[in-house]
């Protein structure tokens, strides 16, 4: 059968979205050495236990990700384990407390108006370029105190943390290339860490009343944050707060336009936003899958795991595991409870989803009110970055008409 994916030349390797289950919960592929964990039950489980499965990938891939040098690895939010996850996630977390989060909605509000109105003389936006991708990195620019003037470059800065388009992007996992990719991965965030470090430098002098100067003058143990330590706050920054939130705004519009008559009664009934968010969350994740490593032999799923193995997490199948969600393959906005796990469980939950639902409520809303009629376009369809590990649209042409 022939889905709405297909014809939007989505990456085949997603079968999850052509209706097909995996085949076991939890199973092993002895020529990539990795294990790789689908259900939901079993994730959750996996999720919640970092002593038994740690974030640090060095502890098995070495090499492959640049752990025979110091200066050459990945010491992001993402792969730390306690104590020093703990003591960093306290920090970034300030950023995303509830008052903070709801205090930036007039802003959002305001920040999604101004750009629609660049585009408002014409008949076509690209909701990637054009909305999907400022937005949210410019709320992040707020937060952290970068002058207007300096937001242009912190974009583009930001924008060379993204995949290429035109690889078989892989993020995870062993692959093929993956000590180039790696290599490439790290160079790009210690230039985005040297392009920081003048803010750091200046907010160390003079400290103002934003994010930025509060990581620069936070002590953890009594010891101030490095120059790396600050970029690395902010690269976990801006995966929580800018990337997820990305693409889901454009995966939301994609589901909506997939199913009319919810879009009609979207567009109706604002009310039904937040499920209609949360639900293309379930429905379409922006990430697909993140990885652990077992740190004792352990038992999941029926399987034993020995110890030192690398382990995929897949969220996107998990999220459609029927043993979870009622009729997994249909998009119900009123789904509830709706125990996805796009935003990860446990201690590394996404820091940055109360911004991203936030974000992606009001930035739809503003959108419907402006352009009501919006719509996909037959003759340019929205093109994918080809991976099985993202649903990621890195260019989304629409039809609009206010």
């Amino acid at each position: 059968m022939i889905t709405r994916f297909d014809e939007w030349g989505v990456d085949e390797r997603q079968y999850w979205l052509r209706g097909i289950e995996p085949e076991k919960a939890v199973g092993h592929d002895p020529e990539t050495r990795m294990w790789h964990v689908y259900g939901h039950p079993e994730n959750v489980q996996l999720l919640s236990k970092p002593k038994v499965f740690s974030s640090n990938l060095q502890r098995v891939m070495g090499a492959e990700i640049g752990g025979d040098n110091p200066e050459e690895t990945y010491d992001e939010l993402l792969y730390l384990d306690p104590p020093d996850h703990t003591r960093l996630r306290k920090l970034v977390s300030h950023a995303f407390t509830a008052k903070v989060v709801a205090d930036l909605e007039p802003k959002i509000a305001a920040l999604t108006h101004e750009l629609l109105d660049e585009v408002a003389s014409s008949d076509r936006l690209e909701l990637v370029s054009e909305l999907a991708y400022p937005l949210p990195v410019t709320v992040i620019c707020e937060l952290l105190g970068i002058p207007a003037g300096d937001r242009d470059l912190f974009r583009k800065q930001a924008e060379s943390l993204m995949p290429s388009t035109s690889d078989d992007v892989q993020l995870v996992g062993r692959f093929e290339g993956q000590e180039e990719v790696t290599k490439t991965v790290i160079q790009r965030h210690r230039e985005f860490a040297e392009y920081l470090q003048q803010f750091v430098d200046d907010r160390r002098k003079k400290p103002r009343e934003d994010l930025l100067s509060g990581l620069v003058h936070a002590e953890v143990d009594g010891e101030r944050l490095t120059g790396k330590e600050v970029a690395s706050l902010v690269d976990t920054l801006l995966l929580a707060g800018h990337l997820n939130t990305t693409m889901m705004l454009s995966n939301t519009i994609l589901c909506l336009d997939a199913h009319p008559e919810e879009f009609r009664r979207t567009r109706e009934d604002r009310s039904r936003l937040p499920g209609v968010v949360e639900e293309s969350l379930r429905y379409l994740p922006p990430f697909s899958v993140t990885s652990r490593v077992t740190a004792v032999e352990t038992e999941l799923g029926g399987e034993t795991i020995p110890a030192d193995q690398l382990v995929m997490v897949w969220m996107a199948t998990a999220n459609r595991d029927p043993r979870v969600f009622d009729a997994p393959a249909e998009f119900r906005p009123e789904r509830h409870p709706n125990p996805h796990l796009t935003f990860s469980r446990g201690i590394h939950f996404c820091v940055g989803a109360g911004l991203g639902r936030l974000e992606g409520r009001v930035a739809l809303n503003t959108l419907l009110d402006r352009f009501p009629h919006l719509a996909t376009i037959p003759d340019e369809p929205p093109q994918f970055i080809r991976t099985d590990q993202m649903f990621n649209a890195h260019t989304l042409p629409l039809a609009v008409s206010s």
